[in-house]
């Protein structure tokens, strides 16, 4: 069940050996033979030209329904890098600086308490030794933290609050992030890295700066622009035929597991709009996006940011240049830590070497707790896009995988 999709250049044209390149192709399917994936769709580009797009496998393996060119899937934390763009647009109206205190425009994060000692039961929390500000929202260094990570007390704090793998029931945006600043820091803001909920949080310093619901904004802002029509917060009942089933590896075997609980969210309306993971996408929405940033900012004539903006955007904001291993809890995130900075809402390659993964010092990206992916390389001029519906992200080494074969592959 493959297809390929239209491509806008010959591999040879923007130097691949096609051989090679279909390395990549070869190597993904195996794990949808092996029954390891339910199907793919992979997008490369090179120079602003497609040279591979192709599906493969089912978006329902129940009803044998092949993955199809508008496929629509759940691109989970891929919603990050979008939310962080939405709050680049205002950053460049002047609507903010990235210094400036989150409490300046979400009054109650004014008083945070970080967790010093003690248990979730008995905690012992001390005030803040400097404002939380808005480039730690950016670059998950605000303290803030998942209620899934189960590695310290301030997750259990979170689960307790009714955040895991959801938020309190029938809690919109505003009232999640109310309650998000009713709960410890993990440490001071700026002090350490911590995957975690504040990108939700920016979303909602977005709604707030621009006087619209987030869903609002993103639709009239990025994706009317972009002619990105088939993502949003949900996927409409007359859209529903043609998304993806989720599904989660069996213990042992990591054969399929359908999971019909965590996917069937995705086909209602949320009561809070999660700037951090709540977006469905195509593949042909979601590589505009990738292209916008590729290409500076712009796309077919529409400008969203500048391309210093882009610039500032992938580069590394963590304190003297460090790394995730030095300067994070590297606990779980959608990236590799080693060799690896962070961003305005994307990783970014530092070192390659260090990072033992093929790649660019520069290159950048962010992937989907359902194992998808994208990256965006400025020095080689390309692209990569891996959707597909496996939770979690880290069954298969599926991105390191996908770096190596596309690298491999480049001859010119």
């Amino acid at each position: 069940m493959g297809n390929v999709v239209t491509q806008d250049a010959d591999p040879i044209e923007v130097g691949f050996d096609p051989d090679r390149l279909g390395r990549l192709s070869a190597r993904m399917r195996r794990f949808v033979d092996a029954g390891l994936l339910p199907g793919f769709h992979v997008v490369v580009s090179r120079e602003g030209r497609v040279c591979l797009n192709e599906t493969y496998g089912r978006r329902d393996v129940e009803a044998d329904l092949p993955i199809e060119a508008d496929t629509i899937y759940r691109v989970y934390s891929m919603t990050k890098p979008i939310t962080a763009v939405a709050a680049l647009l205002l950053w460049e109206e002047g609507l903010f600086e990235l210094k400036d205190p989150v409490s300046s425009v979400l009054p109650t994060y004014a008083e945070l308490k970080v967790f010093r000692s003690g248990s979730v039961t008995n905690p012992t929390l001390e005030g803040l030794t400097e404002p939380m500000r808005m480039w730690h929202l950016f670059t998950h260094t605000a303290g803030l933290a998942y209620g899934f990570a189960y590695a310290h007390p301030v997750d259990a704090l979170y689960r307790a609050a009714g955040f895991e793998w959801g938020v309190p029931a029938g809690a919109d945006l505003a009232e999640v992030c109310d309650r998000l600043a009713a709960l410890p820091l993990l440490f001071q803001p700026g002090s350490e890295w911590n995957y975690s909920m504040s990108i939700d949080v920016l979303g909602r310093v977005v709604e707030v700066l621009s006087g619209q619901p987030l869903d609002e904004f993103l639709r009239a802002r990025i994706f009317e622009p972009l002619g990105m029509a088939d993502t949003g917060f949900f996927v409409p009942e007359a859209d529903q035929a043609r998304t993806a089933a989720l599904y989660t590896p069996a213990p042992g075997t990591r054969s399929l597991v359908r999971n019909e609980a965590m996917g069937g969210a995705a086909l209602r309306a949320p009561s809070a709009l999660l700037g951090g993971g709540g977006l469905v996408s195509t593949a042909h929405d979601y590589q505009r996006f990738v292209q916008c940033l590729a290409r500076g900012g712009a796309l077919d004539g529409v400008r969203l940011l500048g391309p210093r903006t882009v610039e500032m955007m992938a580069s590394n904001h963590l304190p003297g240049d460090a790394d995730l291993t030095a300067f994070g809890r590297p606990l779980f995130a959608e990236t590799a830590f080693d060799g690896v900075g962070f961003g305005l809402g994307v990783s970014v390659t530092l070192d390659p070497a260090t990072a033992k993964v093929p790649g660019s010092p520069g290159d950048f990206g962010w992937g989907g707790a359902a194992s998808t992916w994208f990256m965006v390389d400025p020095v080689e001029d390309l692209t990569v896009l891996f959707l597909t519906q496996l939770l979690p992200s880290s069954t298969h080494p599926i991105r390191s995988l996908l770096k190596l074969l596309v690298h491999q592959a480049l001859v010119d």
